[in-house]
């Protein structure tokens, strides 16, 4: 009977160590992403109509774009109440903003220094060995000093006498 408990228990410390020792990427929030279509990267067409000059169609080449042919990144521009072509550089409406924001220099490699602290963080504060053990989400528990209480916040601003148009509308009682 003992030789089978301790059998047991070398099992079970074995499943453990291995657990401990992944060295995969961590996954706090428990996605994962499976094989198949990206249902994003279909983009429907425009209805087909008529053109009221048949001379105004263009030319058909092969690979190039069609009258039906969307553009999401200039609809969604438009849609906003930007300019299509505007995208890419600074607006000159929009050049003080980027002074003062850029004052202190500005970081092209943001991306990636983000991206790698980040991932050096949630290493850092990847759960427990059972957390991991049984896959549980600890994404939050590991976020929880840096959350932003968006009440306390938003009750800040309005004390300040801000407006805070996008928030919503105080609730009777309130001030």
């Amino acid at each position: 009977m003992q030789a089978g408990r301790g059998r047991a228990v070398i099992a079970l410390l074995a499943m453990l160590g291995l657990v401990a020792c992944s060295s995969g990427a961590p996954q706090l929030m428990n996605l994962r992403t499976g094989e198949g279509p990206d249902e994003f990267g279909i983009v429907p067409p425009k209805p087909l109509s008529m053109p009221e000059d048949l001379s105004a169609l263009p030319e058909p080449t092969p690979g190039g774009t069609n009258l039906t042919d969307r553009f999401p990144e200039e609809e969604a521009a438009i849609a906003l109440g930007g300019r299509p072509g505007a995208a890419g550089g600074i607006p000159s409406g929009d050049s003080a903003l980027y002074a003062h924001a850029a004052r202190f220099g500005v970081d092209g490699g943001i991306r990636a220094t983000l991206a790698s602290e980040d991932l050096e963080w949630r290493r850092d504060n990847n759960g427990r060995v059972l957390e991991r053990l049984f896959n549980v989400n600890v994404y939050y528990k590991a976020y929880r000093k840096q959350r932003l209480d968006q009440q306390a916040e938003l009750e800040r601003w309005r004390k300040l006498g801000v407006r805070t148009s996008s928030a919503p509308p105080r609730k009777d009682g309130e001030e």
